[in-house]
């Protein structure tokens, strides 16, 4: 069972990462995906898919209510590459299309939150280039022991 939460934890967390699928979720409980998938399904009663469908949606949710963002972008922001994918999956969970629910549910809790905001705090705008992110350097004097202390100026 504690494997199962592990990768329970992983969708929880990564839940935006449209490359998060069964294989790397089945690695963080270490088994295979078709052991995992049906493992999965007798403790929580749905697929692994399911469950990663329903925490995006509960997310767009969210962002409906509270974001200036328009559908499409939520769309992506929680995960999801296609938005007629996307509003099937939302209306078959909310009974409602995205544009529906924003309309019905508008500024219920939260202030709405600007959109340049929100796409900022979720990683920035999306664009050829972010794609392949640069590897993360050693802060200035992280991992540089050279055990010699620096030079001091004389007064």
């Amino acid at each position: 069972m504690r494997q199962l939460r592990l990768a329970k934890d992983a969708m929880d967390r990564d839940w935006a990462d449209p490359e998060l699928d069964l294989d790397r979720v089945a690695a963080y409980a270490g088994y295979s995906r078709f052991h995992f998938l049906r493992v999965f399904k007798t403790a929580y009663g749905e697929t692994p898919g399911q469950y990663l469908t329903h925490r995006r949606i509960e997310r767009a949710e969210e962002m409906l209510r509270s974001a200036g963002l328009s559908v499409t972008e939520i769309c992506h922001l929680v995960g999801f590459s296609s938005l007629g994918t996307f509003s099937a999956r939302f209306k078959a969970r909310t009974g409602l299309t995205p544009s529906e629910y924003r309309s019905k549910h508008v500024g219920r809790g939260a202030a709405l939150i600007p959109g340049c905001y929100a796409m900022l705090w979720a990683g920035g705008f999306p664009t050829a280039t972010s794609k392949k992110r640069p590897e993360a350097r050693p802060a200035y004097g992280d991992g540089q022991d050279t055990g010699t202390e620096p030079e001091r100026a004389e007064p």
